[in-house]
């Protein structure tokens, strides 16, 4: 990152350059504005890029790849990855994609004209920021407007502590010379899940411990049923469900954890994956009257601006849902509004949240129990990617595609998409959405063949069969207590 010899006011500064710092940067220097972002790290890019979205997804893509899992099975060869290779055998791919990550963050705010300056921030007053870096001396920046976008860490255990060797994070999990024999992720979210099935895929004996029932338990249940099924039957991952730690103990390089109910179940590793904090201790904001929950999240309103009108708090900093996707247009929405732009007013309400497990999931819109909650009726439609052509090619015949929609309008409410390339397929599905468009769009839609988007089309088919099965239920006499729709 370049840095500004002077200290000097500003229009906006941003503090932190993860993907949320960065677009509201440029966002506010394409209207004009003079900006300044303060990073404390030496490179840009935030969790997402350093340690967590860009080398978590990245590492996921070089394991199936190398150890030939997508291909198990479907062409009579069983690979297996050579023993003894270590996490910096598949570290290549991810330096170089981080590095490319680093050339285009700092490309876009040179292009822009941003000043960067490295250093730890904290709050003089509503207006001016003082900036720390060891071996120089601090200086003040002040400006109209600040934008807090700081990210978020991993919440440390309670009743063990971390030691970056036998017990980690998910930062520290990547600087591992080696590939664990066996390992414990403690935690079902996303973040546990993924890892278990990256290290599961390169053949890791993988244990989840989740205190809740289900994984992933914001998803629909039918795909946390789908990703546990998947885990545990093709990745032979044991998940524990409903499971509280009592201890966890390390002895010669080996960790021993023991359950509330008296299992104990050793590992080479343990995974701390349990959530994460908002970046905002060192900050000075309580001082100022900007309030933070119990999890040190920045509290906002609909423009993403704290209590002190100056400051404004956008990405993974404000909390849920922590998305990259979500944190870059929360900044965009957060300038726009300090500085009376007219150009994004909100955050668009049809966010897609896609999870790089082993199938992927991806979701957007409604699903099955926010609908019931709200007694608002609805069908469904669904298809296999067996169905299609491109699923038998690809070997993965138990991905799937799940609509819901309103069985008066055919108005699409809510897509999941199960299995390989999900990820990418749930953008169709987003589309329809936002454009509140009906099943006519796939039943109308040309896919290409062979491809797995045409298991929209089959979805779509499904759902109209789904009502007609309805409406001839309605023109049938039933007894009262059978005619209840569970669906609405």
């Amino acid at each position: 990152m370049t840095e500004s010899a002077d200290s000097e006011h500003f229009d906006l500064v941003v503090i932190g350059a993860g993907p949320a710092g960065e677009k509201g940067a440029a966002q506010a220097a394409y209207f004009g504005k003079r900006v300044c972002i303060v990073e404390r790290a030496p490179k840009p890019g935030g969790a997402m890029v350093n340690t967590g979205t860009v080398p978590s997804r990245t590492l996921r893509e070089t394991a199936t790849y190398f150890s030939g899992f997508r291909q198990r099975g479907v062409y009579g060869v069983d690979l297996r990855v050579k023993p003894g290779i270590t996490i910096g055998d598949f570290m290549q791919r991810e330096r170089n994609v981080i590095e490319t990550a680093w050339e285009l963050i700092d490309h876009n705010l040179q292009r822009h004209h941003i000043t960067t300056i490295q250093g730890t921030a904290r709050f003089v007053d509503a207006h001016t920021l003082e900036v720390t870096r060891y071996g120089t001396t601090p200086r003040r920046l002040t400006a109209d407007v600040f934008l807090v976008a700081t990210g978020a860490r991993p919440e440390p255990p309670v009743g063990y502590a971390l030691d970056g060797e036998v017990v980690v994070d998910s930062d520290s999990l990547l600087t591992l010379q080696r590939i664990p024999p066996s390992m414990i992720v403690v935690g079902g979210g996303v973040i546990g899940c993924e890892y278990a099935c990256t290290f599961a895929a390169l053949g890791s004996r993988v244990t989840v411990i989740n205190e809740r029932g289900r994984l992933i338990s914001h998803l629909d249940r039918e795909v946390s049923d789908a990703l546990r099924r998947a885990m545990t039957a093709r990745l032979n991952v044991t998940v524990y469900g409903n499971a509280e730690i009592r201890s966890v103990e390390v002895t010669d390089r080996r960790a021993a954890v023991t359950l509330r109910d008296g299992t104990i179940i050793a590992a080479d590793l343990v995974l701390v994956a349990t959530g994460r904090i908002g970046n905002t201790k060192s900050l000075g904001l309580e001082a100022l009257g900007v309030r933070t929950d119990a999890r040190a999240f920045v509290q906002v309103d609909a423009n993403h601006r704290t209590a002190v009108p100056s400051i404004y708090a956008a990405g993974d900093v404000v909390g849920f849902p922590a998305l990259a996707s979500a944190g870059m247009e929360q900044a965009r929405v957060a300038v726009c509004h300090a500085f009376d732009l007219r150009y994004k007013r909100a955050v668009s309400s049809v966010l897609p949240y896609t999870v790089w497990t082993i199938p992927e999931l991806a979701t957007v819109g409604e699903s099955e129990e926010s609908l019931l909650a709200r007694g608002v009726p609805f069908e469904i439609g669904r298809a296999s990617f067996r169905d299609t052509a491109r699923g038998q090619i690809l070997g993965d015949v138990d991905g799937f595609v799940k609509l819901l929609f309103d069985p008066e309008t055919q108005r699409v409410l809510g897509v999941t998409v199960v299995g390989e390339g999900a990820c990418e397929l749930i953008h169709v599905g987003m589309s329809v959405i936002a454009l509140e468009g009906t099943l006519d769009f796939f039943i109308q839609a040309a896919f290409g063949f062979p491809s797995l988007g045409e298991t929209y089309k089959y979805a779509a088919y499904d759902g109209l069969q789904q009502l007609q099965r309805r409406q001839a239920r309605l023109r049938t006499p039933v007894h009262a207590e059978a005619a209840t729709d569970v669906r609405g």
